[in-house]
């Protein structure tokens, strides 16, 4: 990114120096770029005229703002930091624009049913016979490639869980139906793997001068993080099924209700000989040893009802400072009150307050991490309305002039 050309008002971050151009919709790939945005890259995400990411910019908690309007708060949260921009890419106009961009970028990210750049004439080809050091990033359902059945089918985070397995391993056994992992995990664990799949190409490219292609599928983000489960099917012929919150192996691993509320429990090796002393028991029995692995055996649910006992006689807070205080690993089931009140989250300033240009106020929310000692990220500005940069982005990396740039508006073609 040559420093003329620049469109963030100052450089911060490990990633400062790197454009990214974003021209996906809803969740797992824009998030991907945000947060490269958070740390520093400077983002330009693209959207249709006139209509751009209408449904992850309007649903989910809509906030009304002091300019009068509305955004959703996920928008607000996640789209941080990036410049919008409005191009119609079925278009001659539109396309030449944006290969114009690409041209000038180090990373272009992208989701989509396979085959929809191509048929507006951006296939990889081209992109990269014009720019041969960029890193192009293509997020799908399914992927780019495989069985033709696949291919074109419509994909969400709620479909991605289902295909990719995790669906069958979150919520509890039969007959109680599988349960989605929310908000939205799915689409964010793809995000992730789209983001340090997309930097692992640009180091490389960093070295080799040469751009290549990736093929990220949604549903294959979220069976990698399955563990073991395919290995165990494979090698043991294990169909590996829900189990609800308890680690089904060892004990105790599971929520449990106190009082006046929800705890999770997890004590393994050293820790269960503690909370054995807490509970009264001798850690050196072997028939509380033997409870600790031995699931559906006697001994197993006897030490369940006493713990869950001694948790049911007591508050969440005295069951989490007895435990942490005897070094057993236990919290509280966190609600959005509880970690705006905690006193963890203050110390570690994990909720920030921003301005946000699409709302016209100040916001508070989640912040920006992991945290870098010497080139920290930060947010510079909130989310902004549907192109809200158009002027400031194709005057400086496209040379349009404002007559131009206005034409282009009239012409439907921004």
């Amino acid at each position: 990114m040559e420093s003329g050309s620049a469109l963030l008002p100052h450089q911060f971050g490990p990633l400062q120096g790197i454009r990214i151009i974003s021209s996906g919709t809803i969740i797992a790939q824009p998030f991907a770029a945000a947060l490269a945005a958070e740390m520093g890259a400077e983002v330009v995400q693209v959207e249709r005229p006139g209509v751009g990411d209408a449904v992850w910019r309007n649903i989910e908690f809509p906030i009304q703002g002091d300019n009068g309007r509305a955004v959703a708060a996920g928008w607000v949260q996640d789209r941080r930091n990036t410049f919008h921009v409005t191009l119609d890419l079925s278009t001659s106009q539109g396309k030449d624009m944006f290969l114009g961009l690409l041209t000038q970028a180090d990373i272009w990210m992208e989701s989509s049913i396979p085959g929809t750049y191509t048929g507006w004439g951006l296939d990889d080809a081209t992109i990269l016979a014009a720019n041969p050091g960029l890193v192009i990033t293509h997020v799908s359902g399914y992927g780019q490639g495989g069985h033709p059945d696949y291919l074109g089918r419509a994909s969400y985070d709620f479909i991605g869980q289902g295909f990719g397995g995790l669906m069958n391993l979150t919520g509890f056994p039969e007959p109680d139906p599988p349960v989605r992992a929310a908000p939205w995990t799915g689409d964010y664990i793809t995000a992730l793997y789209c983001l340090w799949s997309t930097l692992a190409g640009y180091i490389n490219t960093q070295r080799t001068g040469k751009g290549q292609v990736i093929d990220l599928a949604q549903y294959e983000a979220i069976h990698r993080i399955l563990a073991g489960t395919m290995v165990a099917y494979y090698e043991l012929g294990l169909n590996r099924e829900r189990s609800g919150n308890a680690g089904g192996i060892i004990q105790p691993y599971d929520t449990y209700q106190a009082a006046d509320g929800w705890v999770n429990i997890a004590a393994l090796g050293g820790p269960f000989n503690r909370i054995c002393e807490v509970l009264g028991l001798d850690p050196s029995d072997e028939k509380w040893q033997s409870a600790s692995h031995t699931p559906d055996t006697p001994q197993w649910y006897e030490f369940d009802a006493i713990m869950r006992g001694w948790v049911e006689e007591r508050t969440v807070q005295e069951v989490v400072a007895t435990l942490n205080a005897a070094q057993v690993g236990c919290s509280i089931i966190m609600t959005p009150r509880d970690m705006a009140e905690d006193p963890h989250y203050e110390a570690r300033n994990v909720h920030i307050e921003w301005e946000d240009v699409g709302l016209g106020k100040t916001v508070k929310g989640t912040g920006v991490f992991p945290k870098f000692s010497d080139t920290p990220g930060q947010v510079w500005r909130g989310s902004v309305p549907l192109g809200h940069d158009n002027d400031l982005v194709f005057q400086r990396l496209l040379g349009l002039s404002q007559t131009e740039i206005t034409q282009l508006r009239e012409q439907g073609v921004i």
